[in-house]
């Protein structure tokens, strides 16, 4: 796993970056399911931004072994959509430094 940052790509869209990575197996029981919560309403929010035939695109790309980032990348997003995204993403990533402190191993 590693821990999410924002990274810039086209249309200053912010998607999430790893930059270290550690094994899931060094989080705590309670990091672990904090970082499993973290996920999955990052996920339903980004889902609720999207159309019914972006999520089954985006479904298909990571079923094809895409990271989120391609993913998102792949889909035809309007410049709402890439605002609203981008406010998830940043308050996601906002709440793994505050779960995950520099001093314990990141996500």
């Amino acid at each position: 796993m590693a821990l999410a940052l924002p990274a810039k790509f086209n249309s200053n869209f912010i998607v999430v970056q790893a930059t270290k990575s550690y094994p899931e197996s060094d989080l705590t029981p309670l990091q672990r399911q904090r970082l499993q919560a973290v996920r999955q309403r990052r996920n339903r929010e980004i889902q609720a931004v999207l159309d019914s035939s972006q999520r089954a695109q985006l479904i298909r790309e990571l079923h094809q072994r895409a990271n989120l980032n391609q993913a998102l990348e792949k889909l035809n997003l309007n410049p709402e959509q890439q605002e609203l995204i981008k406010a998830i993403l940043k308050f996601t990533n906002l709440k793994l430094k505050f779960i995950f402190p520099k001093n314990t191993p990141a996500i």
